[in-house]
C-alpha cells in the first residue's frame, strides 16, 4: 500500500454515492483555479531542465480589500477574508474600527460567528459562546449511554459548582434569557434545562420521606429478553436491581408483582438505571408501578408509571448519603422529562438519529441553508416506519435495493413507508424503465443472482454461454445494451427487480454532513450508537468545554467537503489503478493550494492558531491527496514530479508535524535523479528544520553522513559518533518452513510450534540469551503505559478539545499545544513517575478506567502483570524521559519503536529492560 492511502481512507470514511461535484472535478477544465504550478525557492535547487509536466508558472491579479480588525490588505477571495479574519479575532487583534463599523461593512455578506475568550476558571469554565450559549461542560441535547455508576456520583460532586457559576453568569447577563442556554451536568448526563423541565428550587432540597409516593413515568424496553410475553393493563410491576447484568452494572430489572414467581416483564431505560440503581442499593428504596398502555407490537416500549413507595434507613447511612441523594434523585427527574422527547414507539436506532440530527442542526445553524435545515426537519414528522426504513438503508451498502427485500421486524408496512419517503425527497424509486441511465442500469444488474442474470441473457436471446461469473455476465450485458443491440434490457431487468429504491442524493449529502460534523472524522458513524448502548465500546468521561466553532463559516465547510470528494475519487482511483484520473487529482489538489493566498495558508498554519483546527480545512485534505500523490509518482519513477510536490508542500505548510517525511523524500528524489550535491543540501537544511523530528530526523542525519564524504563535505558532523555506534549484534537460529519473497517467514519454535521471527527471538532470549521476559509488541505496549500513566491529564479540562461524546483523546493529542497547554499538570505527572511512583499510578489507572476506550491503550494484548513488571524493570527516570517525549510530540514517537521489550528481575524490586 502506498504511504499515506491507510491514512487517506480513514479520512474519507464511508464512500458517498453521490459526489457533488464529481463531474466537475473529473471533467471540466480548472476554471477558477490556477492551472499550474508556481516556482518555489526550494525549485531554485534543480536546473530548468527539471520542467514537469505539471505547467509552468503562471500568475493572477487579485483584488484585495482592507481587514477591518487589523487594517492589512487581504485578498478579495471570500475564503480568504473569512479565514483571515478568524484568525485576527481568535487572537484578539485590536479592531481598527468599532464593533458597529465591523458588522455594517461590506467586508462580508453574513455575520460570521467569532470565538470568545475563555475565563481563567478552575475545572468547569463558564462564559459565553460564540452560539450565545453557556460554554458546555458536555455535549448537550444527547442521551446517556450507560456510564458506570461512580461516573454519577462524580458528577453530582461537580454540579453545584456548576450551578453556581450558571447562577453567576446569569445575573451577569441581563441581555440574555435564562431559556437560551443549555445546562449540562457531565458527559455522562446531558439533558436540557429550559423553564419547562427547570428543577424547581424546592426539589433541590427534597428528603428521602419526601419522595415517598411520588411517580415516575418511564417504560420497560428490552422486551426480547422477557420472561413474559404478555401484559395486562394496570398489571403491578416492581423493580429489581440486575448486579450481575453483563451489558450493564446498573441494569433494573422489571418484575410482574401479580405472579409468585416475579417473571421478568423487560428493563428500566439504561440513562434512568444508572440514576436508580445507587438509590435502591445505597438508600434503600424501592420502587412499585403499575403498567399504563399496552402498545400493538409486543416488542415496543411500555408505558409504566412507578413510585417509592417505602425506604428503611439508620440515622448514619442516611447522613453518609444524604449528600449525593438530592443530585440523584433531581438527575433521575431530568431523564424522565427528556425522554418525553421521544415517542414511546421510537426504538433506540431512531433516537439515535433523531438525536444527532437535532444536535447538529442546534449546534451548527450557520452551516447549512434554510431549505436544508427544512429538509432535515422535516424528519421528525415522518411515520415510524418511514424513519425505520430510512435509517436501515442509509447504513446499508446500496445504493439500490429491491423493494421485494426490504422487510424488517419492527416495519410493519414498508411500502407505505418508501411512499412517504419518497413524498418527502429521502428516496428515489426505479420504477420506470424508459427514464434509467446507463448507471442506473448497471447498478440494478448488480441487484440480481447469477440465475437471474442468465435467465435474462435467454430471455434476450443473446450469448447464454458468456459465462458463469456474475461480472461477465454484467459485463456482456451491458455492451449489448451500450451499442444498441439490446435495447429491452432495461425493462426486462425491472421485470425481475420489481421496484428498487435508493437514498436521495439530497439526504446522503446532508446526513453524511450530518455525521461529519457529529463525529468529526471519518471512521464513525451511526454504528458508533450501537457499539455503546450494546456495552461493547465504553467512552471515558470529560468535560466538554466548547468556545470555538470547528468551522466558522458555510463556505468553509462547503470547501472541506470538495476537498473530502477529491480525497474519496483519489481512492476509488487508487482502486482501479486509472493512472490519468489519478494525475488529473494530484493536479486539482496542487492547483488548490497553490491558489491559496500565502496569508490565509500562513494564518491556518501558523503557531499561534490551534493545530488541530487545520485538520478540518481543506488545506489539510488537499495536502494528504497531494502526499499521496508523490508516493504514487515515485512509484512510477516519475521524480521531477515527485520533487516539484515535496517543495510546493514544504514552502506551503511551515509549521506542519509532516515535514520531516516531505524533506527525507525531497532528498532521496533528488538523489535519485542525480543531484547528490542538492540531495545533501536538502538534508543539511531539514535538520535546522524545527519541525523535522525523531525518526525522519534520524534518517536525514544517516543521509548526511553517507553523501556527505570528501570532497563534497571534509567536517564530520557532531552527531557522527551516535549514528555509527556499534550496536551488539546476536544471531538466532531457527528452521524455517516457508523462504517465499514477500510472505512473512515461519519457523519452528523451541517448543516445537511454528511461529514468526519475533517469537523465535523471545524463546531464545528466555533460555540461553539471559532468562528475559518480554514481548513482541512495537510502540503498542509503550502508549499503553503512557495512556495509563497520564489518563487523568489526557482527559483534563481544556477548551475546544473536547466536541463530542465519542472521543478517545483530545483532538490536540498529535499536536505540540497538547504539551505546552498542559505542561504544569504533565511535569508534575512526570515527577511523580521519575520518583518511583510510576507502578502505583499504573495500577490505579487501571482499576479505575479498566476497557474504556482510550487512543494507543491497548486492554487485550497486555495485562496488568506485564505493564507492572515492564514500568519496574523500565524505571522511573527512564519513563519519565520517554513519557515526556510523547507528551511533546505524540504523533512522531507512536510508531517506529523497536519489535521487541525484554525486562528482567534483578532483585525482587529491581531489573533491567
Amino acid at each position: 500500500m502506498l504511504n499515506g492511502r491507510e491514512s487517506l481512507i480513514r479520512l474519507v470514511g464511508k464512500r458517498r454515492h453521490f459526489l457533488r461535484n464529481r463531474q466537475s472535478l473529473l471533467s471540466d477544465p480548472f476554471a477558477t483555479h490556477n492551472d499550474s504550478i508556481e516556482d518555489t525557492e526550494a525549485e531554485k535547487l534543480v536546473d530548468s531542465k527539471e520542467a514537469t509536466e505539471f505547467g509552468s508558472e503562471s500568475g493572477s491579479s487579485e483584488k484585495l480589500v482592507t481587514c477591518p480588525v487589523c487594517g492589512h490588505k487581504v485578498s478579495g477571495d471570500h475564503n480568504d477574508i473569512n479565514s483571515h479574519l478568524d484568525a485576527c479575532l481568535s487572537r484578539g487583534t485590536k479592531r481598527k474600527l468599532t464593533q458597529q463599523t465591523l458588522l455594517q461593512s461590506n467586508f462580508w455578506s453574513q455575520p460570521k460567528i467569532s470565538s470568545s475568550e475563555l475565563e481563567p476558571s478552575g475545572k468547569n469554565v463558564s462564559g459565553r459562546g460564540s452560539d450565545k450559549s453557556l460554554v458546555h461542560n458536555a455535549v448537550p441535547g444527547l442521551p446517556d449511554f450507560g456510564a458506570a455508576e461512580e461516573n454519577v456520583i462524580s458528577m453530582c460532586q461537580s454540579s453545584r459548582k456548576l450551578e453556581s457559576d450558571m447562577q453567576t453568569h446569569i445575573d451577569d447577563s441581563s441581555e440574555n434569557p435564562v431559556n437560551e442556554y443549555w445546562i449540562n451536568y457531565s458527559t455522562d448526563t446531558t439533558q436540557q434545562l429550559s423553564p419547562k423541565n427547570e428543577v424547581p428550587k424546592g426539589d433541590m432540597d427534597v428528603t428521602m420521606d419526601e419522595i415517598c409516593g411520588v411517580t415516575l413515568e418511564t417504560y420497560i424496553v428490552g422486551r426480547r429478553f422477557s420472561d413474559e410475553k404478555k401484559l395486562l393493563l394496570g398489571a403491578s410491576i416492581s423493580l429489581l436491581r440486575d448486579p450481575n447484568n453483563d451489558k450493564d452494572p446498573n441494569a433494573i430489572k422489571v418484575v410482574s408483582a401479580d405472579s409468585g414467581c416475579s417473571k421478568s416483564l423487560g428493563f428500566i431505560p439504561r440513562e434512568l438505571a444508572q440514576c436508580l440503581s445507587p438509590l435502591i442499593e445505597k438508600c434503600c428504596l424501592n420502587f412499585e408501578g403499575h403498567v399504563c398502555s399496552i402498545p400493538k407490537h409486543p416488542f415496543d416500549c411500555v408505558p409504566i408509571q412507578i413510585a417509592c413507595r417505602k425506604s428503611v434507613f439508620h440515622g448514619e447511612k442516611e447522613s453518609e448519603v444524604l449528600e449525593d441523594f438530592n443530585c440523584l434523585w433531581k438527575v433521575a427527574k431530568l431523564v424522565v422529562e427528556s425522554a418525553k422527547n421521544y415517542p414511546l414507539s421510537m426504538t433506540k436506532y431512531q433516537q439515535n438519529f433523531c438525536v444527532l440530527i437535532r444536535e447538529v442542526l442546534r449546534s451548527n445553524p450557520h452551516l447549512f441553508s434554510e431549505d436544508e435545515k427544512i429538509f432535515m426537519e422535516s424528519f421528525t414528522s415522518l411515520s415510524n416506519d418511514s424513519q425505520r426504513i430510512f435509517i436501515r438503508l442509509y447504513t446499508r451498502k446500496g445504493p439500490w435495493f429491491r423493494m421485494s427485500n426490504i422487510s424488517y421486524a419492527e416495519v410493519l408496512d414498508p411500502q407505505e413507508a418508501v411512499k412517504g419517503l419518497s413524498a418527502a425527497g429521502y428516496v428515489c424509486l426505479f420504477e420506470d424503465a424508459d427514464e434509467s441511465d446507463y448507471n442506473e442500469i448497471k447498478e440494478m444488474l448488480n441487484l440480481l443472482t447469477v440465475c437471474e442474470l442468465r435467465d435474462i441473457s435467454c430471455k434476450l436471446k443473446k450469448n447464454c454461454n458468456s459465462g458463469t461469473r456474475k461480472k461477465d455476465l454484467i459485463e456482456a450485458l451491458l455492451s449489448l445494451h451500450k451499442n444498441g443491440l439490446c435495447p429491452k434490457l432495461p425493462s426486462v431487468v425491472l421485470e425481475k427487480t420489481g421496484v428498487c429504491v435508493q437514498i436521495s442524493s439530497q439526504a446522503e449529502s446532508l446526513i453524511w454532513r450530518a455525521e461529519r460534523l457529529f463525529f468529526l472524522n471519518g471512521e464513525q458513524d451511526l454504528s458508533t450508537f450501537l457499539l455503546v448502548d450494546l456495552g461493547i465500546v465504553k467512552y471515558p468521561t470529560y468535560n466538554c468545554i466548547i468556545s470555538e466553532q470547528i468551522f466558522s463559516g458555510r463556505d468553509d465547510l462547503l470547501a472541506y467537503e470538495e476537498a473530502i470528494e477529491v480525497a474519496q475519487l483519489m481512492d476509488q482511483a487508487l482502486d482501479g489503478n486509472n493512472a490519468e484520473v489519478l494525475l488529473r487529482l494530484i493536479k486539482i489538489a496542487d492547483s488548490r493550494i497553490s491558489s491559496s493566498s500565502m496569508k490565509a495558508i500562513n494564518s491556518s498554519t501558523s503557531e499561534s492558531a490551534p493545530k488541530f483546527l487545520l485538520y478540518f480545512s481543506a488545506l489539510w485534505v488537499y495536502s494528504k491527496v497531494v502526499s499521496l500523490g508523490v508516493s504514487f509518482l515515485e512509484r512510477e519513477h516519475r521524480y521531477n514530479d515527485a520533487i516539484n510536490l515535496l517543495k510546493r508542500l514544504l514552502s506551503c505548510f511551515t509549521f506542519d508535524g509532516r515535514r520531516g517525511y516531505w524533506t527525507l523524500r525531497l532528498s532521496i528524489n533528488l538523489e535519485h535523479i542525480g543531484y547528490l550535491n542538492e540531495s545533501l543540501a536538502v538534508a543539511e537544511d531539514g535538520l535546522q528544520d524545527p519541525w523535522v523530528r525523531a525518526g525522519s530526523r534520524m534518517a536525514l542525519q544517516k543521509r548526511i553522513l553517507r553523501l556527505g564524504k570528501p570532497p563534497r563535505r571534509w567536517k564530520t558532523p557532531s552527531f557522527s559518533a551516535s549514528i555509527k555506534r556499534k550496536i551488539t549484534e546476536v544471531h538466532v537460529q531457527g528452521r524455517p518452513l516457508n523462504c517465499e519473497i514477500g510472505m512473512k517467514n515461519r519457523f519452528y519454535g523451541e517448543d516445537g510450534e511454528q511461529c514468526g521471527v519475533e517469537q523465535l527471538a523471545l524463546q531464545y532470549y528466555a533460555g540461553e540469551g539471559g532468562g528475559w521476559q518480554g514481548v513482541h509488541t512495537e510502540s503498542g505496549i509503550w502508549l499503553t503505559i503512557f495512556g495509563l500513566l497520564m489518563w487523568d491529564i489526557i482527559f483534563s479540562d481544556a477548551p475546544n478539545v473536547f466536541r463530542t461524546r465519542f472521543q478517545t483523546a483530545p483532538l490536540d493529542l498529535e499536536t505540540d499545544s497538547f504539551y505546552l497547554m498542559r505542561k504544569s499538570c504533565i511535569e508534575s505527572q512526570l515527577q511523580k513517575i521519575h520518583d518511583g511512583m510510576a507502578e502505583e499510578i499504573l495500577i490505579m489507572s487501571w482499576e479505575c478506567h479498566v476497557g474504556t476506550a482510550c487512543r494507543g491503550v491497548n486492554w487485550n494484548r497486555h495485562s496488568l502483570t506485564e505493564l507492572q513488571a515492564a514500568v519496574s524493570c523500565i524505571g522511573g527516570p527512564c519513563l519519565a524521559s520517554l513519557c515526556r517525549h510523547i507528551a511533546q510530540d505524540y504523533r512522531s514517537w507512536s510508531s517506529g519503536m523497536p519489535d521487541l521489550l525484554l525486562w528482567r528481575f534483578n532483585l525482587e524490586y529491581r531489573g533491567d529492560a
